[in-house]
């Protein structure tokens, strides 16, 4: 793997985004207070099984703990990844 992904939050537009291989992907989210639902992650077929989804949720993960905010996970993928790293499960709503 050794690749890099770097992972901008844009919160103006409610998103976790990063740009590979020039193009986008996303990990979507709207925030509700002190719970955060993550609707939505995205990442175009040919740069799959790279670790860019992974990525997006981890950072996403690591804001919403850093702002004291519960996740809900809407997005079956963010579900997912919540089983593969229960180190997370604190942060479930």
């Amino acid at each position: 793997m050794g690749m890099s992904i770097n992972v901008i939050h844009r919160p103006e537009a409610q998103c976790f985004e990063a740009i590979v291989d020039g193009q986008r992907c996303v990990a979507d989210y709207q925030r509700n207070g002190n719970i955060v639902q993550m609707t939505h992650t995205v990442v175009p077929p040919a740069l799959e099984g790279r670790g860019i989804a992974g990525a997006l949720v981890h950072a996403a993960l690591v804001w919403a703990q850093a702002e004291g905010l519960k996740i809900e996970p809407v997005c079956s993928y963010v579900r997912a990844y919540l089983k593969r790293h229960p180190e997370w499960q604190s942060l479930q709503a």
